[in-house]
């Protein structure tokens, strides 16, 4: 069944093959045990230009594992944002320099001196990778230790393509909320859609899905794995 469809126009750090413009990412609404316990995924790459019959409703699968792995129709409406590594990520002497207070208020006079008891924390929930769906960008860790992905078909390292997330934000990281949200962010009542949830799917316990692809060639064979 679909799940997202992302043109170059709209995210021009989409590394397409030569000839396309168009990624169309289907998924099969099961998990798939023991390899993996969230749907798989399977990627087409095409030219927009080509692409005839256009369904107005594409057909709903006949039978689905879990109602969350049933997406809400959404517009995507890309916003290119600067984000940072995941701590895991960094060498010990830049996490060291992170966790330095001192190192914040001489490089800008806009932080806020409540951080200043948890400055790791501030770079983790203020400025490293941003939450939420994502198309490229840094990877995600914490149910894991980073896992190097590695091409199934000729061994390259593989990047980052797309984040597949149960929430766009939680209590930890409002400021990743869109600005013109803010506002209208509310507790909601059972039953009811949640702002930072507008897809509906859930991964997991409420983790992310995501997709690598290799960048020498992108129709390699991708990988998937759950954070």
């Amino acid at each position: 069944m679909p799940l997202a469809q992302l043109y170059t126009r709209d995210i021009p750090d989409l590394h397409t093959p030569a000839g396309t413009d168009l990624l169309q990412v289907l998924w099969c609404p099961f998990d798939h045990p023991p390899k993996s316990y969230m749907p798989r995924t399977v990627l087409f790459w095409r030219s927009a230009a080509k692409v005839a019959n256009v369904l107005a409703a594409p057909p709903e699968p006949p039978a689905v594992q879990r109602a969350d792995y049933l997406p809400e129709p959404c517009l995507l409406l890309p916003e290119q944002v600067t984000e940072y590594p995941n701590p895991l990520e960094l060498s010990k002497e830049l996490r060291s320099l992170v966790g330095d207070w001192s190192r914040w208020e001489a490089a800008s006079d806009i932080v806020d001196s409540c951080n200043a008891s948890y400055p790791s924390e501030f770079y983790s929930t203020n400025l490293s990778v941003a939450p939420g769906w994502k198309a490229g960008g840094w990877a995600s860790w914490g149910l894991t230790d980073p896992i190097p992905q590695s091409c199934p078909a000729c061994d390259t390292a593989m990047n980052p393509l797309l984040t597949i997330a149960t929430n766009e934000w939680d209590s930890s990281n409002h400021s990743w909320i869109p600005y013109e949200m803010q506002r209208s962010v509310a507790p909601t009542r059972a039953g009811e859609s949640r702002p930072n949830q507008p897809t509906a799917i859930q991964i997991g316990r409420g983790y992310k899905q995501q997709l690598y692809v290799c960048p020498a060639s992108p129709e390699h064979p991708h990988t998937e794995l759950m954070q």
